[in-house]
């Protein structure tokens, strides 16, 4: 599945697909670990979330991320804030937005997600 988007930050990543809802990197991700409260990790993985959760320390979390070696590869949203843009500016993650949320949608955990550095986003499925 292809997929496009505005990229916001520029960059080329891939990796396994951790998919949310609404995202707020205060209290959603832990800044030490890079893990959300239900176990999972987002570290080198491409967080895939429909709208952000915002909270003003994001950006600091995201950057913190990025220091302590867990930071996202990239992160594909269909809405985003300015915090969240901040701090993958700081970071230096690719982020793409404006994807449609019923195509985004289709995302499943664990689905390969490539960013190509123009806002196409590929998508292929992970083996059942």
């Amino acid at each position: 599945m292809e997929l496009r988007g505005r990229q916001l930050v520029p960059g080329r990543a891939a990796g396994q697909a951790v998919v949310m809802d609404a995202l707020s990197f205060y209290g959603d991700v832990d800044p030490h670990t890079g893990r959300t409260p239900d176990g999972r990790s987002v570290a080198s993985r491409v967080i895939v979330a429909r709208r952000p959760r915002g909270s003003t320390v994001g950006s600091y979390v995201i950057y913190a991320l990025k220091a302590n070696g867990a930071a996202p590869a990239a992160i594909v949203m269909s809405r985003v804030d300015p915090i969240i843009v901040a701090g993958c500016v700081l970071a230096g993650i690719p982020l793409v937005d404006s994807i449609p949320e019923d195509q985004l949608s289709k995302v499943r955990d664990g689905d390969l997600v490539e960013l190509d550095g123009s806002g196409v986003v590929r998508v292929r499925r992970a083996a059942p």
